[in-house]
């Protein structure tokens, strides 16, 4: 590199935007994804010892995929080539191809190509990189932010290592804004800015576990913002939302807010009110709150408030909350709306929630014992204790139904589950008291 080169690479560096500057050039720099760098685990050995193989990274949006690559590109003895599948086509392949095969003839070096947003190559495309892949000419690492179980060759997917990067935590998010406040050399330490604690919160909770979204608001609040008398940049809870164009929800996860909030939330479904449930949905979004969170709370609604009066709800309800893990924000939203109104709207009962309390506290004031009929007798020697005997096989009797005590004979008579008269649960009713009167 000549003195005319590293000037303009110097350049280009200072001109990035401060969430490429901050990335990180060592493993030891990169903050978060604990679960596949930590020091125990096989990527971190791997990326150390240089000894990979094919990868795949999938995750969300700014949780460092990249950053990944480029820690690996810091570290690596092979040669690494970045395409972008946004933009590069088949004739960027093959040139990088025909390198990867020079290289490994002349001077027996591997080659590592690095193709971001690879779901944006066709079949075709990502067929063409498999026989390179396959004989070691290249070694293939994927990023997407798609499913690649669903966007990615499978072939490719069998000679791939695929690790999923998780949305960065709150206390993740906090450590790279102050990092980037602070950081003299990377980071925009020599503007001698501040961020108040209350902004740094907001941020850190309201972008999502994303790290650029963050490192681009912090960057804006900096360079936009005037000096205080102190000399100082200030970045305060009114600059920080501006930045990132959220505004300043009343809502405090970790306060009373944040419970009156999924308070108001639950009654509202129970009270069957879906305006009021997705409002309260809508502003819980709006203030960064977990899905996952929201997620469990509409399917304790579903069992706890709906139950058997639409046995539907709790299906509805679970398959929202696996959806939402799939396909987070923002499409998540439209999941949850569903899954919220549907609970809203169906018909309600808390009988089966009333028959586990019913239950539980039936089995903490008596001292029961199994009915003998009831017992297992697959062994030897159940018959000679009677265990078994005289037991009746439901399905042997008209209507899969026989009269028969179930219960122990300490509470014989007991009744735990008494069906409602909405929806299913009125079915429901009716047949235990037709089987009831035989």
């Amino acid at each position: 590199m000549d003195l005319f080169d590293y000037m303009r690479e110097t350049n280009q560096k200072k001109e990035s935007p401060l969430a490429s500057r901050m990335r990180p050039t060592t493993l030891d720099e990169v903050v978060g994804q604990q679960h596949i760098i930590g020091k125990d685990k096989l990527l971190y050995r791997a990326i150390r010892a240089d000894k990979l193989g094919s990868l795949i990274f999938y995750g969300p949006p700014g949780t460092g995929k990249t950053t990944l690559a480029k820690v690996i590109a810091n570290t690596t003895s092979a040669e690494f080539k970045q395409i972008n599948a946004t933009v590069a086509g088949k004739k960027d392949m093959e040139d990088v191809v025909k390198e990867a095969k020079d290289l490994q003839g002349m001077y027996g070096k591997k080659t590592i190509l690095f193709i971001d947003e690879i779901h944006r190559f066709n079949k075709g495309q990502q067929d063409y990189l498999l026989p390179f892949v396959e004989d070691g000419t290249i070694i293939l690492i994927g990023a997407t932010t798609e499913n690649p179980y669903f966007e990615v060759n499978g072939a490719l997917l069998s000679r791939s290592s695929i690790f999923e990067l998780k949305a960065l935590g709150k206390e993740d998010i906090r450590t790279l804004i102050l990092r980037a406040v602070n950081d003299t050399e990377k980071g925009m330490g020599s503007f001698r800015a501040q961020i108040d604690e209350d902004a740094l919160d907001f941020l850190a909770d309201i972008s999502g576990g994303d790290a650029r979204n963050a490192l681009n608001a912090v960057e804006l609040g900096i360079l936009t913002t005037d000096r205080s008398e102190d000399g100082l940049i200030h970045i305060t809870l009114e600059v920080a939302s501006e930045c990132i164009q959220k505004r300043v929800v009343n809502y405090d996860k970790k306060g009373d807010n944040h419970y009156d909030i999924i308070s108001a939330f639950i009654k509202s479904m129970r009270g069957s009110d879906p305006d009021a449930a997705v409002f309260y949905l809508a502003k819980m979004l709006y203030a960064g709150e977990d899905i996952k969170f929201i997620a469990r709370r509409i399917m304790i609604c579903a069992s706890e408030d709906v139950g058997n009066a639409d046995p539907m709800a709790l299906t509805v309800a679970v398959s929202a909350a696996q959806a939402v893990e799939r396909i987070g924000m923002p499409e998540a939203q439209i999941i949850l709306s569903q899954a919220v109104t549907y609970v809203a709207t169906a018909p309600k009962s808390n009988s089966a929630c009333n028959a586990i309390f019913a239950a539980n506290e039936a089995v903490r004031q008596n001292r029961t014992t199994v009915p003998a009929h009831l017992r297992d007798a697959h062994y030897k020697g159940a018959q000679k204790l009677g265990h078994g005997t005289g037991y009746k096989y439901a399905h042997d009797y008209p209507g899969h139904y026989v009269k028969q005590q179930y219960l122990p004979d300490e509470i014989k008579d007991a009744r735990f589950y008494e069906p409602g008269v909405l929806g299913y649960e009125k079915t429901i009713r009716e047949y235990l008291e037709k089987i009831r009167q035989d």
